[in-house]
């Protein structure tokens, strides 16, 4: 099965991450357009915009599904997303889990754009307490110390939530960081995990394509930490 999956940066490969380890041999198509992250402070036509361009590029390499491995475009236009191609968001299945848990008291973090769309609090029915991130991705694109800033966004949960959703596919590469300043007594709810254990995906050959807007060290470096597998890796310029 061919798999395309998006995102705008290096944040889908959380994604891709769990996807290979539940069904490792499948032809999996990247895409990542870490030249115009963050999205976080995109509006909704720039991010429709940049979606319909990744979505064309990935049909022509004739995947069979795309999921798209971004909170904010999943929180915001993915009901106008062409619908060519069968196409899943990664907070859905999130959603569903949350709805059907013990969890009563939940904490979410995101982007400004995928807070604000309020997708969350509209379709689950519990107490939320959510908070936008939007200096993490920066960060974590550029391999920067998150030490510092951590606190003034995580401060508000301790103590008040059963559960922290990572709205974001960005924030499990700093998983680490948040369960130290939150002394591991807070569940993270990785929006990657959930995806994988909710698809039914056949295995037959593995292949792991990856592609990003602009390729640099610091890129190479992320990956290496993050898909433990064997890739061919590109940089491609995307056409209007």
């Amino acid at each position: 099965m061919k798999i395309g999956i998006f995102d705008s940066g290096i944040g889908g490969l959380t994604v891709l991450a769990e996807l290979i380890k539940k069904y490792p041999n499948n032809k999996y198509y990247y895409f990542g357009d870490n030249i115009n992250a963050p999205y976080g402070t995109k509006s909704k036509e720039e991010l429709l915009k940049l979606s319909n361009k990744i979505i064309n590029f990935l049909n022509k390499k004739d995947v069979d599904l795309i999921i798209v491995a971004c909170g904010t475009i999943s929180s915001n236009v993915f009901d106008k997303l062409p619908k060519d191609t069968k196409i899943y968001d990664v907070i859905s299945p999130t959603i569903d889990y949350i709805n059907n848990s013990n969890y009563e008291n939940i904490g979410l973090i995101g982007t400004n754009m995928t807070i604000k769309s309020k997708t969350f609090e509209k379709r689950i029915n519990k107490k939320i307490i959510a908070r936008s991130c939007n200096d993490f991705v920066p960060y974590i694109e550029n391999e920067q110390s998150l030490t510092d800033i951590i606190p003034k966004y995580m401060n508000i949960f301790k103590d008040k939530v059963d559960v922290l959703i990572l709205g974001c596919t960005h924030y499990p590469i700093i998983e680490k960081e948040l369960n130290d300043y939150l002394d591991s007594k807070i569940p993270l709810i990785n929006m990657g995990t959930i995806l994988a254990d909710s698809l039914k995906l056949g295995n037959k050959e593995k292949q792991i394509r990856l592609y990003f807007s602009k390729v640099n060290h610091t890129l190479i470096s992320n990956i290496d930490k993050i898909i433990k597998e064997k890739y061919y890796l590109e940089e491609v310029v995307l056409e209007d």
